[in-house]
């Protein structure tokens, strides 16, 4: 079967339907084929950008945005005992255990609610769900990009617009930029800057947006933030997407696990393409490690303080050397080095055993790097002092 066949004759007609030609189905194809792609053998072109990995000997791996540390010890012995019954394919609704996790903490109803194996699928399948040729994406820049790699890959149109001065997105430029698109990307904490947009904004950009677009916001680093989300939007309002991923604060981007909030009309049409194989596609292990981490409040709220005090440390010594730092609320944060550029600065890291995080076409003077372990911001700022003259 190729993998055009994937899509059901009722989402081709609406493919069709939105202005996408037949080629352009055999590309949705491989984008609603990509989840098993990007969680064994690498992320698909389109998610790569031909940027590789970070390093895997380096010493300090500090540039990919992952925990320093693995999931939170609830998670770990759930997922320990769910490997014990591996030998069943369900022993109970473990789906549904989770899916009620989701519900006490973030107050949404259950249908409002769906698991995936991770945020890459679903973030690109609300492309193809709600772009098309003729109504676009708008992002802002620089922000994560597999939305607009995805945009670009399906022939869709793509705007990006600059984030505002104090590194927030620019939601008025967003609307200005294309009063037509299909889908409006909001990132908070913003990836790369971990600057926190106001719900207030978003607010405004989902009262003031085209009729049969979608606004979606992706949280994935909101645990590290401890701000007010978006999670009741998607409930308020049928034409908002609320994205989380477990890579980030929980520790396990290894094991592929996220989710959406949004209303069912919208996670139906999500799915339609395939049925939503990638949805159905969760290991048991993953599940129960997601569902016992995500109520282990005073877990969290330890973790985050670690990180706070571990981000401290790094910003306190980088102020010293005189650099600039963009402010952040994540576990990352943006160095401009003024007159070098980032990636020859990534190289002289490379040299200390350190891996740092890339740049970003619109800063290529600025450097993201990931908050690790204390130890590891000490080592960071040794090598620091080692390679900035």
């Amino acid at each position: 079967m190729s993998n055009i066949d994937m899509i059901t004759e009722e989402a081709a007609d609406d493919l069709l339907g939105r202005g996408y030609s037949r080629r352009q189905l055999a590309r949705v194809a491989a984008v609603l084929s990509a989840g098993a792609v990007t969680a064994s053998v690498g992320r698909p072109a389109w998610a790569s950008g031909g940027v590789p990995d970070p390093a895997p000997t380096a010493k300090i791996r500090i540039g990919a945005n992952e925990c320093w540390t693995g999931p939170l010890l609830p998670g770990q012995l759930a997922a320990s005992k769910a490997i014990a019954s591996g030998n069943r394919y369900s022993p109970h609704d473990e789906r549904g255990d989770f899916i009620k996790a989701v519900m006490s903490v973030e107050g949404v109803p259950y249908d409002h609610v769906a698991p995936w194996p991770g945020s890459s699928d679903p973030l690109s399948r609300a492309v193809v769900s709600f772009c098309s040729p003729t109504r676009g994406l708008v992002t802002a820049d620089p922000t994560f990009e597999l939305a607009g790699r995805t945009a670009d890959w399906l022939g869709a149109p793509v705007k990006r617009v600059p984030l505002t001065a104090d590194h927030t997105h620019d939601v008025k430029g967003m609307l200005a930029a294309d009063p037509n698109a299909g889908l409006y990307y909001v990132c908070t904490p913003n990836n790369p800057t971990g600057t926190i947009t106001p719900i207030a904004d978003i607010e405004w950009l989902i009262a003031n947006k085209p009729a049969g677009s979608v606004v979606l916001v992706d949280e994935a680093y909101t645990h590290f933030a401890g701000v007010p989300t978006a999670s009741h939007l998607s409930v308020a309002h049928k034409d908002v997407i609320v994205m989380r991923t477990f890579s980030k604060l929980f520790g396990m981007a290894g094991m592929r696990m996220g989710y959406i909030m949004a209303d069912p009309g919208i996670i139906a049409k999500m799915m339609r393409y395939d049925g939503g194989m990638q949805s159905g596609a969760l290991p048991l292990p993953s599940l129960a490690c997601a569902t016992a981490s995500l109520t282990a409040a005073r877990l969290i709220a330890a973790r985050r303080t670690e990180m706070q005090a571990a981000r401290g440390l790094a910003l306190d010594h980088l102020k010293t050397r005189g650099l600039t730092v963009v402010p952040t609320n994540a576990n990352m944060f943006m160095i401009d080095w003024k007159t070098k550029q980032a990636k020859d600065m990534q190289v002289a890291f490379r040299t200390q055993s350190v891996e740092i995080g890339r740049s970003w076409p619109i800063w290529p003077t600025v450097s993201r790097v990931t908050v690790g372990s204390t130890a590891e911001m000490k080592a960071f700022c040794m090598a620091l002092d080692k390679v900035w003259t």
